[in-house]
């Protein structure tokens, strides 16, 4: 049963509270609240970002700092973020990307969490704060074990160059819904060659997930019709997809293919 709400007033505090037996972190409160609501939790205490001053996308030398309160509406305007318009406007509606946050998109289970598949191909890196201090984590990391008793305290990674980025995300629009497959894509080319390949999936297994069989495929290749199609043909090894009420496995497993051509070849 809830007894106690905090407010803290920086990182640091918070981890101290976040770390007490009994507590939740609540950021945009999209994925707390409705437990809360619903009763279907063991929490005793709330610890509320709210004055955490964890908020705020900060550029330099084209590498992007966000703080983990930043919501996905704030990040979807920023002139410099553009490439993530699309992600974020497939996530959810308006009111909901007015409150969702970056750092608590980390944490949503599939087949929501679009933007923690956007940066898993970005090769982003997590701050996290702890009683014990800062430390930096793969985002790898935070997807497959959390962060333990600490908190997100910011998400970092370089802004990729124009026409090395991809998105695409099959849903059933009308239903505002998660994902039917996602595919995130970041391809820097060097020499008229792929010099590196981070392919990630939403939709695809019970969390974000890398595709290395597509990415081996594409890496030292031109990255044409005839590359992407021969990455296509081998990544639904790198999927686990799964029914639910948007889609069989069977389903997600035909379409993905289709899809991650459409997302790197514009079809």
């Amino acid at each position: 049963m809830l007894t106690s709400l905090h407010l803290p007033r920086d990182a640091a505090e918070a981890a101290l509270l976040a770390a007490q037996p009994g507590s939740a972190v609540l950021a945009g409160g999209t994925v707390v609240m409705p437990a809360v609501n619903a009763g279907a939790h063991g929490w005793t205490q709330l610890v509320c970002l709210a004055r955490s001053v964890l908020a705020g996308v900060r550029i330099e030398n084209r590498r992007a700092q966000i703080g983990a309160a930043t919501t996905l509406a704030e990040i979807g305007r920023h002139p410099e973020l553009e490439f993530l318009q699309a992600a974020i406007e497939s996530i959810g509606s308006p009111n909901l990307r007015n409150l969702a946050t970056i750092g608590g998109n980390l944490f949503v289970a599939q087949p929501y969490g679009d933007l923690a598949v956007c940066l898993l191909a970005l090769e982003a890196t997590v701050a996290v704060q702890s009683t014990e201090g800062v430390r930096e984590l793969p985002v790898e990391a935070v997807i497959a074990d959390g962060v333990g008793d600490g908190i997100v305290v910011s998400v970092g990674f370089e802004l990729p160059a124009q026409g090395s980025w991809f998105y695409r995300k099959a849903m059933r629009r009308q239903q505002n819904s998660g994902a039917i497959v996602t595919i995130a894509a970041w391809l820097p080319v060097e020499d008229g060659k792929v010099a590196k390949a981070r392919v990630a999936l939403g939709g695809c297994g019970p969390r974000p997930r890398r595709a290395p069989s597509a990415e081996a495929a594409l890496i030292g290749r031109k990255l044409d019709a005839q590359a992407v199609e021969a990455a296509a043909a081998v990544i639904g090894g790198d999927a686990e997809p799964f029914t639910d009420a948007l889609a069989s496995a069977w389903y997600r497993a035909r379409v993905l293919p289709v899809h991650f051509r459409r997302a790197l070849l514009g079809e």
